[in-house]
């Protein structure tokens, strides 16, 4: 079976990967290939466990085991991961996927598509350079799909604004940023040469242009030059609830996979573990001859989990918890209970699921409370109301 894999990032490099080493033909259609994005390029601890050749390969990347959240009132915290991540640059990453899957088999055509057509049981998808024909589509050119009825079709609460600057200088932490009346966040990961500085947040939060001022007088703040740094934007799915029940990722022929088919975390913007585990889940249904189970097997394992965490997501940005925002408290609690920083560390790993999160907080509560009252100004070495100081470059 000829299969046409539209996309080149990592859901359709990884796609094409593994549909290639089966022993299908493979063609990997991007107008870009290796390119880079304005998000971090973090990967959390949950991918690096399952796809460990990310871990333990030669590419450059930075492993980070401490991370910094600061709270809109200033209150910080520092804390020790105990399950590392690894961060790369996202162009590293996309050349690493795309490598891998030339070296399985998978030809890749540098073009750009413009439209797909299917007769007669057979693709045709036309772009700038001429016409390819393929038995099966495999949709994955993010969130900006130019193929109308293929895969997450995103209206104006179903989107993140990312932004930022890669900037000079050095830290051994990533941080992370919470702002009052954003739905959203600010991030600062260190990349092997410089740092990823961006800020995501919600369309209707005021644009790109609001985003970009509030990013640019944090870096003033911090000192972290901006001025003459290569500047991106990117769009990335941020599904509202209600849009996950009316997600089509699959139809008679095609599936989308990652960022095409909406599975972005609706609160961090992670996605990079969902684009590879859809990228898998596709495979293994098309080595299987099963494609109909994909859509299916893909809301069991992800839609349902991001789709309560789309419903979670405006109460966590934008509400309120004993007299505070959840935001800092979340940030306060983790300060004074590390029965509750291990719940955030779960969560940062990606190992915590929003399924069971109420009733782990519910599980936990007596023990976060205790140690919450029994502690009320609890310090540790390395807490500190003052942000860390980031580095010049080497």
């Amino acid at each position: 079976m000829r299969i046409a894999v539209v996309g080149g990032g990592p859901a359709g490099a990884f796609a094409g990967e593994l549909l290639a080493q089966t022993g299908f033909a493979v063609t990997i259609l991007d107008e870009k290939l290796a390119w880079e994005k304005p998000c971090g390029g973090g990967l959390t601890a949950k991918t690096l466990e399952r796809y460990p050749f990310l871990a333990h390969g030669e590419s450059p990347k930075r492993v980070i085991d401490r991370a910094v959240l600061a709270a809109a009132n200033g209150a910080r915290v520092s804390m020790r991961l105990r399950r590392p991540i690894a961060i790369y640059s996202r162009q590293v990453l996309n050349g690493l996927l795309l490598d891998r899957a030339c070296r399985a088999g998978a030809a890749m055509v540098r073009d750009r598509v413009l439209s797909a057509e299917r007769r007669d049981g057979v693709w045709r998808l036309r772009g700038k350079q001429g016409l390819i024909e393929a038995d099966y589509c495999v949709v994955a050119a993010g969130a900006r799909n130019p193929l109308r009825g293929l895969g997450t079709e995103l209206g104006p609460q179903d989107a993140y604004v990312a932004l930022g600057y890669y900037a000079p200088g050095r830290q051994d932490h990533i941080e992370i940023q919470f702002l009052r009346g954003l739905e959203g966040y600010i991030w600062i990961f260190p990349r092997p040469d410089h740092l990823s500085v961006g800020v995501c947040g919600k369309i209707r939060d005021g644009g790109t242009p609001r985003l970009r001022r509030r990013l640019e007088q944090y870096m003033a703040e911090r000192g972290i030059p901006f001025q003459g740094a290569a500047f991106y934007c990117h769009l990335l799915p941020s599904l509202a609830s209600k849009s996950f029940e009316r997600n089509r990722i699959a139809g008679d022929g095609w599936a989308a996979v990652g960022d095409a088919a909406g599975l972005v975390d609706p609160i961090t913007g992670e996605g990079l573990f969902y684009a590879l585990r859809s990228a898998e889940l596709l495979a293994g249904c098309l080595q299987q001859q099963r494609a109909e189970d994909y859509a299916l097997m893909v809301r069991e394992e992800i839609t349902d989990d991001l789709q309560l965490g789309a419903r979670l997501a405006g109460r966590f940005y934008g509400g309120r918890f004993l007299f505070g925002a959840v935001t800092t408290r979340l940030v306060e609690f983790c300060r004074r209970s590390p029965t509750f920083e291990d719940l955030v560390q779960d969560l940062i790993a990606g190992s915590q699921t929003y399924l069971g999160l109420k009733q782990r907080l519910w599980r936990q509560l007596g023990a976060t409370l205790r140690e919450i009252a029994a502690s009320p100004w609890r310090r540790r070495a390395t807490d500190s109301d003052e942000p860390l100081p980031i580095s010049s470059p080497v």
